[in-house]
C-alpha cells in the first residue's frame, strides 16, 4: 500500500528500454509516480556542459514541466538524467516541493566522511567540475571525486545516444560492471560509487558484487526513496 503521495519524474524525450531500476520505469516504484516527458529534451542535448545546457531552450521547458507536476499535486520532483544538476537551483526556485535533480547531490554528504568518492557517468568528457559545483561539492574537494565514464563505443552509450528501443541490455549490463571495475582498479580504497546516470541502477547489484563498492543513485535519496521502498508505506 502507499500513503497517497505521488512522486513526479521529469523524463527526457526518449524511447530506449527502461528496465526495472531505471527511474523512467513505473516498475521501479512502490508508490504512484507521475511521469512528465519534456518534449525535445534528448540525451544528446542534456548531456553537455553546464553553460551549454543553460544557454539552450531546455531550462524553460524543465521549469514549466516542474510547475505542471507541482500543480498536479506531487510531493517531490526528480529527473531522469544526472546532468540536470546544472538546473538544480533553477528548478528548486521554481517550485515549493523538494527537487532532486541528480544523484550527484549525494557527493557533499559523502565527502564529509570519505576521502574519495567515485562517480560512474554516462559521459566523462562532458561531466565537468561545473556540474560538481552545482551539486554542492566544495572547490577544494573537486579532486576527491573520481569520475569514470562509459566507453563511447559501448552498447550502453550507443543505445541511449541513438535512442534505440532494441538495446542489448545484457551487453549493457556487462559494460557498466566493467566500467565500475576500472574505477575500482584506479582507486582500490574507494568505498562508494555514485551512479550519475539514471539508467545504471538496474545493474547496481551486479556492480556491488563485482567490486565490493556501495552504490548510490537517485533511488536512495530520501526525497525519492519513499516512492521506491514498499516498506516505507503504511
Amino acid at each position: 500500500m502507499n500513503d497517497g503521495r505521488t512522486l513526479g519524474v521529469l523524463l527526457l524525450d526518449t524511447h530506449f528500454p527502461r528496465p526495472p531500476g531505471d527511474i523512467g520505469s513505473a516498475d521501479t516504484f512502490a508508490a504512484p509516480v507521475r511521469f512528465h516527458v519534456v518534449q525535445g529534451a534528448c540525451a544528446n542535448d542534456v548531456v553537455s556542459s553546464v553553460s551549454s545546457l543553460r544557454a539552450s531552450e531546455l531550462p524553460a521547458r524543465f521549469v514549466s514541466a516542474a510547475r505542471l507536476l507541482q500543480a498536479a499535486g506531487v510531493a517531490a520532483i526528480t529527473t531522469s538524467c544526472g546532468f540536470l544538476v546544472a538546473l538544480q537551483a533553477q528548478l528548486q526556485a521554481a517550485v515549493a516541493v523538494p527537487v532532486v535533480s541528480s544523484a550527484l547531490l549525494w557527493l557533499p554528504q559523502l565527502l564529509k566522511t570519505e576521502q574519495q568518492v567515485g562517480v560512474l557517468t554516462f559521459d566523462a568528457a562532458s561531466l565537468g567540475s561545473a556540474h560538481l559545483l552545482c551539486a554542492g561539492v566544495p572547490q577544494e574537494r573537486l579532486a576527491d571525486v573520481l569520475i569514470e565514464g562509459m566507453p563511447a563505443g559501448s552498447e550502453f552509450v550507443r543505445g541511449i545516444r541513438g535512442d534505440d528501443p532494441q538495446m542489448d541490455l545484457a551487453l549493457a549490463r556487462g559494460e557498466v560492471v566493467t566500467a565500475a571495475q576500472a574505477l575500482k582498479a584506479r582507486a582500490p580504497t574507494l568505498r562508494t560509487l555514485v551512479f550519475e546516470c539514471t539508467n545504471m541502477p538496474p545493474y547496481a547489484q551486479d556492480v556491488e558484487q563485482a567490486t565490493g563498492l556501495r552504490t548510490l543513485s537517485l533511488l536512495q535519496h530520501p526525497a525519492v526513496r519513499w516512492a521506491v521502498d514498499d516498506t516505507l508505506h503504511p
